[in-house]
């Protein structure tokens, strides 16, 4: 992989005040302007014998936000790592236009963490180059005590570390802690979380420190593989939120229809060995796909036909002599065609199927003063009260942790309430699909077995009937539940439910190992369906499509909203803002006269705090250049009196060469000199 054009950054030009901050007269600075276009041409990798990619040429354009699509195992992933420099491509090349951009990369695995990490170091650890960035200032900064004032490599470490400095302000540095804390509440941490062992965090809380310390960073180009797989619904739309206000350039992978229609602007599709930019969103995207399927199947095989033709023809007239001119060229015309491909048509997500529902009374479930706590001392939640009606479909929503599983599993009748009731109503059979596909369907039963223990007056063959008809026909029955992958586990699920003829379905979960094809065709199944249905999602789109009402499970307690979810966010977001207005007047009321002369000089004071780190760097920016400017014209004085007292045409040649050389370098450092001067002008006016 090479860098074409590569541009060095000089004192800082097109540097930030801060991510979205204004310079003087409130000009507003461009964080991307270095790093403008990266292309793919003719990129090929294989892993032994297994082509990935081949013959991908494709460009993404600064400041793009991309949602990249296609079958798991297609090569998404792939095609991060060769752009972060962790693969090298086997055939072709990656250009960068413009210097190199600084790089965040949420992979799906969890980063290495040191044995005294605790949340809030792990998370601050945002980037390596603002760590090297940090630890190069410090070292410069030490060790310019030691050179002469006035010297050139005073100067030129001045200037160094001048650029430094407003390279890691315009990255965020300054104000890192501030954001990452932020982040972490953002994504559902407490406070008393941040100074508490790294390692005591589950897999998926330490996946959500990932994403913090990689969006902390201020990247300019941001890579995201799967950010919502460990996310619960509140957490999602922070995200998204966090990410419409992100000024970088944006790769998405995600199966999330919420996050890839709120996003992106374009798409690129990775499938069949390549990579397809569509110039539009995900929706632009869905259609084109289908005609751009259609009409390369058409291509392919009419090409076929022709290479059978061309075969017929070889193979019945090979051994005559008086037809070897035309053999030989119709076997070139074979060998000349080009291998049309066609990406994998959109899976339905297999043969899935809602139990058929049978009637029961009008109450399925009643819950009333319900709790539960595992201890007896700390409560998961108590004090729960609301009934689900025959036909309703609700969706918990809340953060992991308060309480949306376990209210799933007494709901299923899988747990008892610690204190309260939770009452089945009559002629009602749960069916109940876990969050964790192993703990209601080992891995080590198979298939038929799996079905059968659901209904024990079921026969051999009306197991492999059942199977058959959610796609798993001969022999798959006999397969352990351990080696599906999860499409297919989703889909003996809801075998294992059809089994049991529930007509009251409780799912947690349920679109995980879903694709988008796949979460589309179970929303259809779910909103047609006339049972009754309580269902814990993550995925936006799902529980707006799903869910005609709304159960809350939050901190202060579990509420129900009547409406769907949008009309939920409505109810919250009114709320919201009534109580922030409340706390303003109170806060207006309790607060001391803002005009007094004592509360203008905090207000001062605290501005000063602000910008302190922000005015060291432009002080020292001055600093340098005036100290390299004054050097300079020294220097050009000096030529000059050479060139006037004549002498060796040589010397006079090269000091004339100087002379150019330094007019340059004045020219920029007076540009820098300009910039970096009005911008601490204008912050100690204020």
């Amino acid at each position: 992989m090479r860098e074409r054009g590569t541009v060095p950054i000089i004192g800082g030009v097109g540097g930030t005040r801060a991510e979205n901050g204004l310079g003087p007269a409130g000009r507003r600075f461009d964080r991307g302007a270095a790093s403008k276009m990266i292309s793919f041409q003719d990129v090929a990798i294989s892993f032994g014998t297994q082509r990935v990619l081949a013959g991908v040429t494709v460009k993404i354009n600064a400041r793009e936000r991309i949602g990249i699509v296609g079958p798991n195992g297609a090569g998404k992933s792939t095609f991060f790592n060769l752009l972060t420099g962790e693969l090298t491509p086997d055939h072709g090349e990656i250009l960068f236009e413009g210097e190199r951009p600084a790089i965040g990369y949420l992979h799906q695995q969890l980063a290495k963490w040191e044995p005294d990490d605790t949340l809030l170091s792990y998370s601050l650890r945002a980037s390596a180059d603002l760590k090297a960035m940090e630890e190069e200032i410090a070292s410069l900064e030490s060790g310019m005590a030691a050179l002469p004032a006035g010297s050139p490599e005073r100067a030129r470490a001045l200037a160094r570390v001048g650029d430094l400095q407003t390279r890691f302000e315009a990255r965020g540095g300054y104000d890192l802690e501030a954001r990452v804390r932020k982040a972490l509440c953002g994504l559902g941490f407490h406070p008393a979380d941040f100074d508490r062992p790294f390692a005591e965090f589950s897999g998926g809380w330490k996946m959500r420190a990932e994403l913090v310390r990689t969006l902390a960073g201020n990247p300019d180009l941001l890579l995201l593989d799967e950010p919502s797989n460990y996310l619960d619904l509140p957490a999602v739309e922070w995200l998204q939120r966090y990410l419409r206000e992100f000024r970088g350039t944006l790769l998405l992978v995600s199966h999330d229809r919420y996050l890839l229609r709120t996003l992106t602007s374009l798409t690129i599709e990775i499938d069949g060995e390549t990579a397809t930019r569509y110039n539009g969103p995900l929706d632009f995207y869905l259609r084109e796909r289908r005609t751009r399927y259609e009409t390369l199947l058409a291509a392919r095989r009419n090409q076929d036909r022709l290479r059978e033709q061309y075969q017929r023809f070889v193979d019945t007239f090979r051994s005559q002599a008086n037809k070897a001119a035309l053999v030989q060229s119709r076997i070139k015309m074979i060998e000349r065609m080009e291998p049309i491909a066609v990406p994998r048509q959109a899976s339905e997500a297999g043969k899935l199927r809602i139990p058929a529902y049978h009637h029961c009374g009008t109450t399925v479930l009643s819950v009333r003063d319900a709790g539960f706590s595992y201890d007896g001392e700390r409560w998961i939640f108590r004090h729960v009260t609301f009934d689900v009606a025959n036909g309703e479909h609700v969706a918990i929503v809340g953060f992991n942790g308060l309480g949306k599983t376990t209210m799933s599993r007494l709901f299923a009748g899988v747990r008892a309430p610690t204190e309260g009731e939770v009452v089945i109503g009559h002629k009602v059979v749960p069916g109940y699909m876990s969050q964790d596909f192993a703990e209601t369907i080992p891995a080590d039963r198979s298939l038929l077995n799996v079905v059968r223990r659901e209904d024990e007056t079921m026969t051999e063959a009306q197991g492999r009937q059942l199977l058959g008809a959610f796609g798993f026909s001969g022999d798959d029955a006999f397969k352990s539940a351990g080696v599906l992958s999860g499409g297919e586990k989703i889909r003996l699920a809801f075998a294992r439910i059809y089994a049991r003829k529930p007509n009251f379905l409780v799912l947690d979960e349920p679109t995980t190992h879903l694709d988008m094809n796949g979460r589309k065709a179970l929303e259809e199944a779910l909103a047609a369906y006339e049972g009754a249905v309580v269902v814990v999602s993550h995925d936006v789109e799902f529980v707006r499509k799903v869910a005609q009402n709304i159960v809350e499970v939050a901190e202060g307690g579990v509420r129900k909203f009547v409406g769907g979810y949008d009309d939920y966010r409505a109810r919250v977001e009114r709320e919201a803002s009534e109580k922030a207005a409340a706390a303003r007047d109170e806060a207006a009321r309790r607060a001391p006269n803002p005009n007094s002369r004592e509360e203008r000089r905090k207000a001062r004071a605290a501005e000063r705090e602000r910008n302190a780190p922000l005015l060291r760097s432009l002080r020292r920016r001055v600093a340098a250049a005036e100290e390299r400017i004054g050097a300079l014209e020294a220097e050009q004085k000096a030529l000059v009196e050479t060139l006037s007292s004549g002498g060796d045409p040589a010397k006079a040649a090269e000091a004339a060469r100087r002379l150019a050389d330094i007019a340059k370098e004045l020219e920029t450092l007076g540009a820098l000199w300009e910039q970096a001067a009005s911008e601490l002008a204008f912050l100690e006016a204020e």
